[in-house]
Order: structure tokens, then C-alpha cells, then sequence
């Protein structure tokens, strides 16, 4: 943990501010909030990512996805006083801000709204963005939490508005703190409240100058992830996890009777959460492409691991598992999605179908056995061609000789 100590923030006497930086592209935030006496009122704890679509200059669409903020400050961010309430605001990459704002009742404070601006300008982030310039969206939140509490949500919450989806998980936050002394009593969230606990996932560690037990097929588990409307993605598959860290290998199979399942769905990016309790999180990001296929475009893990270390890897930078929209995609052999060297998923009897669900059943499947009929079919063509040229040739030859011999016998 790197820890940037107390520097000065205007209408708010001190901050201190603490990044926990590690192996995710998701970025976690620590941030301590001190008033001019040197007592804290307001702590925050909490990850954060961004999803944009923009349309291009050539008329098409790309979604970008914005998890590394890079250097970020913390300029306006303020304890409150009688005029206006706790500020956090955050700035980040190239004109890009976030802000929470809190508002205090008789016996409650609310994060009352969300705002979350970027810059097409940026040709970093939104390369050939036809729209140049700031772009805002407010959410309204009104989440009522008790004074004294500390508000926690452990779980994926999604705010979506037109472009844009925001996805907050591990929040702790509580403002108006009293006494300069961050309560231990938490304020769960609806979806902490309704997740079950998990029991441990299977592990196999073997030594640093061995190879890791090979492991027996893992049982093939469905989730689902439901919305407003009912389940919008579906997914059964076994999974194998293949993990490297300081040289020693691992083989984990997940259990799916110990694994819950949480996600979201938008119109053009599926997100599928797995946990355990021993899994932080096991993220599987889907996305669009061409306005007619989807695939699995993104991969992120936090996991713990039985020598006590935290093993966190992320890719969004993916193809796999490619389909049309509106069927599924299919595979019962065994497939490896390669997240790094060091990290790779084993998937059997695989499908997976993240977006256009009806009535909660899968669509007509694309097998990945199609994959190697359209790579056998031009060697099947090459050689069925060849072949014909040879009978070709030797029809021509037989009857050349043919007729050498026949002015031969005249």
C-alpha cells in the first residue's frame, strides 16, 4: 500500500489518501477525509470501473473501457459544512472527474448522487471519437444510510445512463463521521444482504520444484445473471484454473455447488461475477462487435490462495468464444482461455449465451467444432482439387503414350 500523507485540501482542512496498488486493472481507492482539527469525517474505501461507447469518425461504435486511472488527485474533495454536505471528487487521466456527493438527515446521511464526466478529446482513451469534448452523466442515488454506520457493499452495483455503465464492488464508505472515529458498525447493502456465504473452493498446491497434479475433469456448473426483466445471460461450463505465481503452479477446479454468481447485462457488454470464499471475484466481460456477434472480450481475478498470498490478474484485451447474437456459443471439448502466462482457464462443456435471452433458455448454439469444419474444409477443397488434377494428368499421359504407340504400329 502506498500511503500519500496529508496535504491540503481547500474547505477541508487535511486528507490522507491511500492507493492500494496491485495486479488489477480496476483501480482501488482508500480515502480519509480530516477537517481542520485533524479529526476524520469522511472515509472511503472503494473499486471502481468505466465503460463508454462513442461512435467513431468513420460512423461505427467502439466501447472503451476505463479501469487504470493513472494518477489521480483529489481537488474540491471536502468534509462539509452547514451550506453543502461531503464532496468526494476525483480526477483522473485527461480531463476525466468523478464525483459522490452526501447530504445528512435527522438520523440518516445519504450518498445522495453520482457524477462521472470524460473527454473525447482524449485520442488516448477515444481514438477517431467523432464527438470531441466533456461529456457528464449524473445518476441520482438517495441510498439512506444510518448516522454512525459505515455503508458497505461488497457486491457489483451497476449504474447505467445511455453510453455509459459504471461498475462500483468492495465500497466502504461512511460521512459525518462522529468523534473523528470510523464506526465498526456496517450498513449492508441489498445485495450483501441476499448473498449467501460460500464454502472453500478445492485448491491443489504443489511444491516449487514440482508439477502440479494433473486434476480430475471439474463438474460443470450453470449461472445466470438476471435483471429487471429476468435472466439475460446464462452459462454452464467446468472450469480449470491454471495458476503461476513466484514459480509455483496450482491447479484449481471450481466447485459450482460453493460458487454464487452475481453480473450484469447492457446492451452492448455482459458481465458475469464468480465468488467464493476463497475467490474474491472471477469476472468474465463480454462485449459486441460489428452490431451482429458477441464474444468474451475481458477477464479479471482476485482470488486467494492457500499459502496466503493474493493472486489478481486482468486482460481486456481478449477474443474468445465468438458467436452471433441472439444464439449461444458451444463447446464440450476442452478449450484454454490464455488470461496471461500466468493465468489460464480450462473450460469444459462450455455454453454461454450473454446476451438476447428468451424466457430464460439458451438460443441455438454455435459449436466450436465449426471452427475446425471451416478450417478443414479449404485443406478438403485443396486436396480434392489436387487429386482431380492428378487423374487429370495421368488420363493425359495414358492417352499420349497412346498415340506415340499407334504411329508406331501404322
Amino acid at each position: 500500500m502506498l500511503c500519500f500523507r496529508l496535504f491540503p485540501v481547500p474547505g477541508s482542512g487535511l486528507v490522507l489518501v491511500c492507493l492500494v496498488l496491485g495486479a488489477l486493472r480496476s483501480y482501488a481507492l482508500e480515502l480519509t477525509l480530516q477537517d481542520s482539527g485533524k479529526a476524520t469525517c469522511l472515509y472511503a474505501k472503494w473499486q471502481m470501473t468505466f465503460r463508454v461507447r462513442y461512435e467513431t469518425t468513420n460512423k461505427t461504435y467502439k466501447t472503451q473501457t476505463i479501469s487504470d486511472l493513472g494518477a489521480v488527485t483529489y481537488n474540491g474533495s471536502i468534509c462539509g459544512d452547514d451550506q453543502s454536505g461531503p464532496r468526494i471528487a476525483v480526477q483522473f487521466r485527461s480531463g476525466f472527474s468523478w464525483i459522490a456527493n452526501f447530504t445528512k438527515a435527522a438520523s440518516t446521511y445519504s450518498i445522495d448522487s453520482i457524477s462521472f464526466s470524460y473527454n473525447t478529446s482524449d485520442n488516448t482513451t477515444f481514438p477517431d471519437a467523432k464527438d470531441k469534448g466533456m461529456h457528464t452523466v449524473y445518476q441520482p442515488l438517495a441510498i439512506n444510510i444510518p448516522l454512525n454506520e459505515l455503508f458497505r457493499c461488497n457486491s457489483l452495483s451497476t449504474l447505467e445512463d445511455n453510453d455509459v455503465v459504471q461498475h462500483y464492488w468492495d465500497v466502504h464508505v461512511q460521512a459525518f463521521v462522529q468523534n473523528g472515529t470510523v464506526s465498526k458498525n456496517e450498513f449492508l447493502c441489498d445485495k450483501d444482504k441476499t448473498s449467501t456465504v460460500v464454502p472453500t473452493v478445492h485448491t491443489t498446491v504443489p511444491s516449487p520444484t514440482t508439477t502440479p497434479t494433473p486434476k480430475e475433469k471439474p463438474e460443470a456448473g450453470t449461472y445466470s445473471v438476471n435483471n429487471g426483466n429476468g435472466t439475460c445471460l446464462l452459462a454452464t461450463m467446468g472450469l480449470q484454473l491454471n495458476i503461476t505465481q513466484d514459480k509455483v503452479a496450482s491447479v484449481i477446479n471450481i466447485n459450482p455447488n460453493t460458487t454464487h454468481s452475481t453480473g450484469s447485462c447492457q446492451s452492448h457488454t455482459a458481465l458475469l461475477r464468480l465468488n467464493s470464499s476463497t475467490i474474491k471475484y472471477l469476472d468474465f466481460v463480454f462485449a459486441v462487435k460489428n452490431e451482429n456477434r458477441f464474444y468474451l472480450k475481458e477477464v479479471n481475478v482476485s482470488m486467494n490462495l492457500v499459502n496466503g498470498s493474493v493472486f489478481s490478474i486482468a486482460n481486456n484485451n481478449l477474443s474468445y468464444w465468438d458467436a452471433p447474437l441472439g444464439s449461444s456459443y458451444m463447446c464440450n471439448k476442452e478449450q484454454t482461455v490464455s488470461v496471461s502466462g500466468a493465468f489460464q482457464i480450462n473450460t469444459f462443456d462450455l455454453r454461454v449465451q450473454p446476451f438476447n435471452v428468451i424466457e430464460g433458455k439458451y438460443s441455438t448454439a454455435q459449436d466450436c467444432s465449426a471452427d475446425d469444419d471451416n478450417f478443414l474444409v479449404p485443406i478438403a477443397v485443396g486436396a480434392a482439387l489436387a487429386g482431380v488434377l492428378i487423374l487429370v494428368l495421368l488420363a493425359y499421359f495414358i492417352g499420349l503414350k497412346r498415340h506415340h504407340a499407334g504411329y508406331q504400329q501404322f
